[in-house]
């Protein structure tokens, strides 16, 4: 996988809604339970049984969401002991969950650091232009859009699936279809990791080409072990639609800048773009 780090493709008006989601999705992380301390998630017990509660009302369900039906217990957020040792305890549910805004909510909300800060620098670098691109109300209801197929997708694919369903995803997924179509010869600099972190200068479309390219392969099972934790059809489905919806903004949409014929630190040899 590369890492990206920036692109070569400046915008015409401050991304204020890039940066709203962005600040959203922090401060969502820095008050789930036991995340802002952790780098890969929630520790101990009570830590546990108070993420799974959070989970539990702010989380799409798959199941829930195909069916429409929520269970009627559900975690509290404390901890007793039962029969079989200590665990989280359940009760009737004292709130009323409404499915289809749990897709809404279940965006802002990620499980692990590693989580958030590898979906914001996606949406940081790729966000801006297609902002600027649509305008900053349409950009919003195009990202919440992606993010709902992306969500609702998934579930058709796992009806029967209890397990929560977190993170921007599958949203900013289609802020990346939507960056492919409008500026594919977008050059932007990576990191690949190849013993050390080589950086690259390469064109958007294969940047993200590679990286549709990498969630098809997992999303069909093909991937590593321990990869279905991931919702890896969501991302393909979000970046569909994002692909989709932006072809209607081709037409028009001003080409990005040449870059220096420098690469490396030291200039390269002319060269003819495609």
């Amino acid at each position: 996988m590369v890492i990206p780090v920036r692109d070569i493709n400046p915008v015409r008006r401050t991304p204020w809604v890039t940066y709203a989601l962005i600040l959203a999705n922090v401060l969502v992380f820095l008050s789930t339970p036991g995340m802002a301390g952790s780098l890969t998630g929630a520790g101990n017990l009570a830590q546990l049984c108070h993420l799974e509660a959070f989970l539990d009302r702010f989380a799409a369900v798959p199941r829930e969401l195909i069916h429409h039906q929520v269970p009627h217990l559900v975690p509290t957020g404390g901890v007793g002991v039962g029969p079989h040792g200590p665990g989280c305890v359940v009760a009737p549910r004292a709130f009323h969950k409404s499915p289809p805004l749990s897709v809404f909510t279940a965006m802002f909300v990620h499980g692990s650091w590693l989580h958030l800060l590898g979906n914001m620098l996606f949406l940081l670098i790729f966000g801006n232009n297609v902002e600027d691109r649509m305008g900053h109300i349409r950009y919003f209801v195009f990202y919440v859009v992606c993010g709902y197929a992306a969500g609702y997708g998934f579930a058709l694919l796992n009806a029967g699936s209890a397990e929560p369903l977190i993170g921007a995803s599958g949203a900013i997924a289609g802020v990346l279809g939507a960056y492919i179509v409008l500026w594919p010869r977008a050059r932007v600099w990576v990191l690949v990791p190849l013993l050390v972190f080589l950086p690259l200068r390469l064109p958007a479309w294969l940047v993200l080409g590679f990286w549709f390219g990498l969630q098809a392969v997992y999303s069909s099972g093909q991937g590593l072990s321990g990869a279905g934790t991931v919702a890896y059809a969501a991302h393909v489905i979000g970046f569909l639609v994002g692909l989709l919806v932006a072809l209607p903004l081709k037409p028009g949409t001003p080409p990005p800048p040449e870059p220096p014929g420098l690469l490396f630190g030291r200039r390269a040899r002319p060269y003819s773009t495609w």
